[in-house]
């Protein structure tokens, strides 16, 4: 169920306000264009920026507009459990299809906190729960045997791994099996990671190109690795650019560019610069995107 291409969905704003209206007609787009699946309310959505209310007006509005045709991964995570345990069971009774839930960042907890965190989240809800583990942006990294264990419980099905070290990949797979869902976090790593036993990924790129990201992933998962390549290869100066300044400013210029919503982002995040916008602009013609 939880494949190929899953885009990590942009919020947008319209004078500091949730735009709603352009982000039911994005996911629209996004299921036109073959995405395989959504997560609300993410890194790339301004998670850290978006008011509590405006969290679960985002992820009731995701279910409503995908209407069951693809998969809704919402975003609950926090680094107060107790506030990731209540968007957890919101997102259940919403009727999400799982719940994406990061590793606690700031408050750096040991093995054993991240443990006793998802188990709690675990025990509180039943929605499959994919652990978000991407330790450059929230300190701890969740070790291999700590993910083992919590795989033992009920409702942990996998994880977003966005540590960016394909050795992982083997590990989690040696020590989990087969059934352990695992989707990258990096763009620029998914071919080796399909390769290595993935599923697919959880993209930023596919907010911009999404059937182009839609083609490569349907590639890998039929095993079609050299022509997947010829799509990857394509792809490599998007996952790039996307990052030229912090995500999701890029995608959000680039939508912007493609008609879809304004630029905006929220404070302390800020518009790109000129000089990233000249390089942005040129991959999205480059790929025929504008």
């Amino acid at each position: 169920m939880f494949k190929g291409s899953i885009t990590a969905l942009v919020s947008p704003f319209k004078g500091n306000n949730l735009d709603l209206e352009a982000f039911e007609k994005f996911i629209n787009f996004q299921i036109k264009n073959g995405t395989n699946g959504i997560v609300p309310c993410g890194t790339t959505g301004e998670s850290p920026t978006i008011s509590h209310e405006e969290h679960k007006l985002l992820i009731e509005t995701a279910v409503k507009v995908s209407n069951g045709k693809i998969p809704v991964i919402a975003g609950t995570g926090s680094n107060s459990t107790e506030e990731a345990v209540d968007m957890t069971k919101f997102a259940e009774k919403a009727k999400v299809d799982a719940a994406l839930v990061v590793t606690p960042y700031y408050n750096k907890p040991t093995q054993e906190g991240l443990y006793q965190h998802y188990k709690k989240i675990n025990d509180n809800c039943g929605i499959p729960i994919i652990i978000y583990n991407i330790p450059g942006r929230s300190v701890v990294d969740m070790k291999v045997d700590t993910m083992a264990r919590l795989y033992e419980l009920k409702n942990i099905i996998g994880v977003k791994d966005a540590t960016g070290d394909l050795n992982r990949v083997t590990q989690q797979k040696s020590k989990m099996g087969n059934e352990f869902l695992m989707l990258s976090g990096n763009d620029e790593n998914t071919l080796e990671f399909n390769k290595l036993g993935g599923s697919g990924c959880i993209s930023v790129s596919a907010n911009v190109a999404p059937k182009i990201c839609s083609d490569f992933h349907s590639l890998c998962n039929s095993k079609k690795y050299d022509e997947a390549k010829g799509i990857f290869d394509k792809l490599l100066p998007l996952h790039d650019v996307m990052f030229v300044e912090s995500n999701p400013v890029p995608a959000k210029y680039s939508l912007n560019l493609m008609g879809m919503m304004s630029e905006e982002v929220r404070l302390p995040l800020v518009t790109a610069e000129e000089f990233s916008k000249e390089k942005i602009r040129a991959v999205l013609k480059s790929l025929s995107l504008i």
